[in-house]
C-alpha cells in the first residue's frame, strides 16, 4: 500500500509532430478494461443464454408444388448435398433414437444412464447454447458411441432467417461442439421440423441450401411427443413403429420435465429389444460412413477458447450474483442501522436535559492551514471574527504564491496571526499551528470554509466529557445551487452526517473532516500530531484517537459551509485522494485487529466496520446498476425496474430522514433520481481506480483544488450565501 503524498509524472513521449503525447495512466486504463470486459461477459452470457440475438419467430404453413415428390412421400434422412436430391430411410428392426434441445444438466446425464443401461446407442440434436454451457455432457455423449448432430446455436425457424444468419447458426454450433468434444459432424435437424412430408415451399430452399454446406437433414417419422408429457404409456405407444419397421424416434432431452421421457426409455428399450429391434447412431443404421470427424489445429483451439470464455461468462455471472447479494444485505443492512442509530443519536443529543459534562467556555485555538486561498481567507477570517466562543486564529500559510499572508495580515484583526512557512503539505501546516497553538483545545478547518458565528461554541461543548479526545462538525455545502452541488449536498447531508451520528453511537467514527473538526492538543502530542504518512490525514488522525483510547462524536450544530468541487474534474481528483488516503489509512492501521486494550476493540469492531461500509460496499454497490442494464436488455425488464425503483425508493427514504434531522429543505431531493443514475457512477470508477492503484503500489500526489471564493461569511446568524464567481479556471492544481 502505497503511502507518500507525493507521485512523479511519467516521461511523456513526444508526437512526430513534437508536441508531448499524452498516456493513459494505468490506474485510469485498468478500470476502463475491468468494465468492458465485465461488459463483454454479460453480454455473452446473454448470447448463450438465448436473451440477445434469439429469434423465437415460426413461420407459417405454406404450400408444397415446389418440393418433389420423392421427398414427401420419402424417409426422414434428405440427402441434398453435392446438388443430389435423395431420400433415405432406415431398415426394419432398426430404430434411430434422437433426442433434442439438449444438453440439460438435469435430464442429458439420466437418458444418457439409461441408454448405457440397456446397451443402446442414439442421436442428439444439440443446440450450441446449451452444448456451450454443459460441454462435458457433449463430450460424454461422444466417449460412450453416440453421434451428435446440430439443432442451430439459437434454435430459430430457419425458414425465417437469411443465408448469412443461417451459416451463423450452423457455424456457431459446430464451433461449441468442437470446442466440447473436439469433432465436426454432418448432420443437422432444423428446429421445428417434422416429417419429410411436412416439407413445403419455404423449408424445402433452406433444406437445399444446408445440403449444399455440406449436412444431412435428419427429421423423423415416429413422433413420441413426450414434450407434451402424456405419460409413460402414451410415450412407449408413440414411439414403437408398427409391423418391425424401422423408424427415427423423434425425443427430447432439455426444454423442461424430462422425467416421463427417462421413465418411458427404461420400458421401451428391453421391450423392443425382445421385439428384436436394434438400437443404433445413423450412420449405423444406414451402414454408412461416421458423420463425425475430429478437428485439429487452428479450429480446434477456437472452439476450445469459445468453451472457455463462455464458461468464464457463466462463472462471472455467477460471482456477480453473489456479489449482488452481499452487496443488497449490506446496502440494506446498512440502511437500517442508519435509521436506528442516527434516530437514537439525535434523541440523546435533542434531550433537554442532554449535557456533555461542564460547560466550555475555555478559549480556543482555530488553525487554518492555507495554500493559496486568497479567494477564500478573507471569508474565512471574517466568519471566525463572527464566532460568539472566545477564540485565537492561526493562519498557516503553506508556501502560499498568490498573497493569503498578505491579504489576512493586511485586514489588521485582533487575536488573528499569520505564521508562514515553505510548502510541506497540510499536516506539516497544522502541526506547525500545534505547536504555536496558545489553547488545548483546538479547531481545525479548511481555508476554504466559513463557520457560523456558534460553530466552535458548539464544536468544544462535548469537551466538557473528559474521555471526549476529538469531535466531528457538520460540514455543509455552501455551493448547492448547481447541479454537481446538489448532489454533493445530498451526499453531506445522507452520505456523511447520518453516518456519522451512526459511527458516534457505535463508538468507531472514522473520519473527522478537515472543514470542521475539533481536537484536544493533549490527545494529539502523545500520537505525534498530524501525519503525512497517508493522503487522509483526518481518517489517519482519527483511527490513531481511537486506538490511544480517546471517544471522537459528532456535534451536529456545529455547522460548518465548505466550498464543494463544481466540476467533474476538481470532484474526480477529490474524491480520488479521499478513497485511496482511507485505504492507506485502514492499512496502516491494520495491526489493531490483533492489538489488546482499545487499540484491540477499534481493529476488531471499527476497522471491519469501516472497511465493509466505507470500501468494500461502494466497491460491490455498481453490481446493482450493473445488474439493472442487464434485467432491462435481456429481461425481466418490469421486475428489474421495479427492483431498482425499490433500492431507489429505499434511499429516498434515508435521504428524507436524513434532511429532516438535518433540518434541510426537501426540495434539494427533486436531483436524487438523477444523482443515482450519473453522480454515483462516477463515485464507483473513483473507487475502482482507488483500488488499482493501491494494489499496483502506485503513488497520488495531493492535488488542491482551485476556489472561487463563492461560499461568504454567515451574516446575523443567517445561512452562508453565494455571491458572483470570480473565475472559471477550477481544475485542480499540484
Amino acid at each position: 500500500m502505497a503511502s507518500r503524498t507525493h507521485r512523479h509524472r511519467a516521461a511523456a513521449r513526444p508526437a512526430r509532430d513534437g508536441s508531448p503525447r499524452r498516456r493513459v495512466p494505468l490506474r485510469l486504463l485498468l478500470p476502463l478494461l475491468v468494465l468492458v470486459a465485465l461488459a463483454a461477459m454479460l453480454m455473452l452470457r446473454g448470447y448463450v443464454h438465448s436473451e440477445i440475438l434469439a429469434d423465437h419467430r415460426v413461420g407459417k404453413p405454406a404450400p408444397t408444388t415446389q418440393v418433389p415428390e420423392d421427398i414427401l412421400e420419402g424417409g426422414p434422412v434428405i440427402d441434398a448435398r453435392a446438388g443430389q436430391t435423395q431420400s433415405l430411410s432406415v431398415p426394419d428392426h432398426r430404430l434411430v433414437l434422437t433426442f433434442d434441445d439438449g444438453p440439460d444438466p438435469t435430464w442429458t446425464p439420466k437418458v444418457l444412464d439409461v441408454l448405457r443401461k440397456h446397451d443402446a446407442h442414439a442421436v442428439f440434436f444439440v443446440t450450441g447454447t446449451m452444448a456451450s454451457r454443459y460441454p462435458d455432457l457433449v463430450q460424454r455423449m461422444v466417449d460412450e458411441g453416440h453421434e451428435i448432430g446440430l439443432h442451430t446455436f439459437n434454435h430459430p425457424d430457419l425458414s425465417l432467417q437469411s443465408k448469412k444468419r443461417i451459416d451463423w447458426e450452423l457455424s456457431q454450433n459446430q464451433l461449441a461442439i468442437t470446442g466440447a468434444a473436439g469433432i465436426r459432424t454432418s448432420l443437422f435437424r432444423p428446429p421445428y421440423s417434422s416429417f419429410a412430408e411436412a416439407m413445403d415451399n419455404v423449408t424445402w430452399p433452406v433444406t437445399q441450401y444446408i445440403g449444399s454446406r455440406g449436412y444431412l437433414t435428419v427429421v423423423n417419422n415416429t413422433d413420441s411427443e413426450d414434450w407434451k408429457r402424456p405419460g409413460v404409456a402414451e410415450i412407449i405407444r408413440r414411439a414403437t413403429p408398427e409391423g418391425g419397421q424401422g423408424a427415427i424416434v423423434l425425443m427430447h432431452d432439455s426444454g423442461g420435465d424430462r422425467s416421463q421421457t427417462v421413465a418411458a426409455l427404461d420400458r421401451f428399450l428391453p421391450d423392443l429389444k425382445e421385439k428384436g429391434y436394434e438400437f443404433d447412431n445413423l450412420t449405423e443404421a444406414l451402414d454408412a460412413p461416421s458423420a463425425h470427424s475430429p478437428v485439429t489445429g487452428a479450429d480446434l483451439w477456437k472452439g476450445r477458447a469459445w468453451i472457455f470464455l463462455v464458461q468464464a461468462s457463466e462463472h462471472i455471472t455467477d460471482v456477480l450474483v453473489v456479489g449482488l447479494a452481499i452487496i443488497g444485505t449490506l446496502v440494506i443492512g446498512r440502511f437500517v442501522l442508519m435509521l436506528l442509530l442516527s434516530g437514537a443519536h439525535a434523541r440523546r443529543v435533542r434531550r433537554r436535559n442532554f449535557r456533555w459534562g461542564p460547560p466550555v467556555t475555555a478559549p480556543v485555538t482555530v488553525l487554518v492551514p492555507a495554500y493559496n486561498e486568497a479567494k477564500c481567507i478573507e471569508n474565512t477570517v471574517r466568519s471566525l471574527m463572527a464566532s460568539d466562543h472566545p477564540i485565537e486564529v492561526l493562519v498557516i500559510d503553506d508556501g502560499s504564491t498568490d498573497g493569503t499572508a498578505r491579504i489576512v495580515e493586511a485586514m489588521g484583526l485582533p487575536n488573528v496571526r499569520v505564521i508562514r512557512q515553505l510548502n510541506a503539505g497540510k499536516p506539516a501546516a497544522l502541526n506547525r499551528g500545534l505547536a504555536n497553538a496558545r489553547y488545548d483545545i483546538v479547531v481545525m478547518m479548511d481555508g476554504d470554509t466559513v463557520f457560523e458565528p456558534s460553530t466552535v461554541r458548539e464544536l468544544v461543548q462535548p469537551f466538557g466529557d473528559p474521555g471526549v479526545g476529538a469531535v466531528a462538525g457538520n460540514a455543509k455545502v455552501g455551493n448547492k445551487d448547481s447541479l454537481i452541488g446538489a448532489w454533493q449536498h445530498i451526499e453531506y447531508v445522507m452520505g456523511f452526517n447520518l453516518d456519522r451520528r451512526m459511527y458516534d453511537i457505535l463508538g468507531c467514527m472514522p473520519t473527522i473532516p478537515g472543514a470542521v473538526g475539533a481536537f484536544r492538543r493533549s490527545a494529539l502530542e502523545p500520537i505525534g500530531g498530524m501525519s503525512d504518512d497517508t493522503l487522509a490525514e483526518d481518517t489517519d488522525v482519527t483511527m490513531a484517537l481511537h486506538r490511544a483510547g480517546w471517544r471522537v462524536v459528532y456535534a451536529e450544530n456545529a455547522r460548518a459551509w465548505t466550498e464543494a468541487p463544481e466540476t467533474v474534474q476538481q470532484l474526480w481528483s477529490q474524491r480520488y485522494r479521499w478513497s485511496y488516503g482511507t485505504m492507506q489509512a485502514i492499512w496502516k492501521h491494520r495491526r489493531a485487529v490483533i492489538d489488546k486494550g482499545p487499540s484491540g476493540r477499534f481493529g476488531r469492531v471499527g476497522l471491519p466496520f469501516v472497511s465493509l461500509f466505507m470500501v468494500l460496499a461502494p466497491l460491490l454497490a455498481p453490481l446493482i446498476d450493473v445488474f439493472l442494464l442487464y434485467g432491462i436488455v435481456f429481461g425481466p425488464t418490469e421486475k428489474t425496474i421495479v427492483a431498482w425503483l425499490g433500492v431507489l425508493a429505499i434511499q429516498a427514504v434515508c435521504a428524507a430522514y436524513a434532511f429532516r434531522l438535518d433540518r434541510e429543505r426537501m426540495t434539494h431531493l427533486i436531483s436524487l433520481p438523477l444523482q443515482q443514475i450519473l453522480y454515483r457512477q462516477l463515485m464507483y470508477v473513483v473507487l475502482l481506480q482507488s483500488w488499482i492503484t493501491a494494489l499496483t503500489g502506485g503513488r497520488l500526489r495531493w492535488q488542491k483544488l482551485r476556489r472561487t471564493g463563492v461560499v461568504e461569511a454567515p451574516v446575523g446568524g443567517a445561512v452562508p450565501g453565494r455571491r458572483a464567481q470570480r473565475t472559471d479556471d477550477r481544475r485542480p492544481v499540484a
